[in-house]
């Protein structure tokens, strides 16, 4: 199993509903190809689940 995921904003957040919005601000998936770096765990595979058609994530 990976370690890290290399998660990337791929689609803006304008007009998702407000807990799309706040799954993507917690990531720290502010701004449109803002890419980031996250240990692989339950609560961050959850996080990306949900927000899964805004991202793009990679496993190193």
């Amino acid at each position: 199993m990976a370690t890290d995921l290399k998660i990337t904003l791929k689609k803006s957040v304008i007009g998702s509903p407000k807990k799309i919005r706040a799954t993507a601000t917690g990531l720290g998936l502010t701004k449109m190809n803002k890419t980031i770096m996250r240990k692989d765990t339950p609560e961050l595979r959850g996080m990306v689940h949900k927000i899964q058609h805004l991202i793009e994530v990679e496993e190193l």
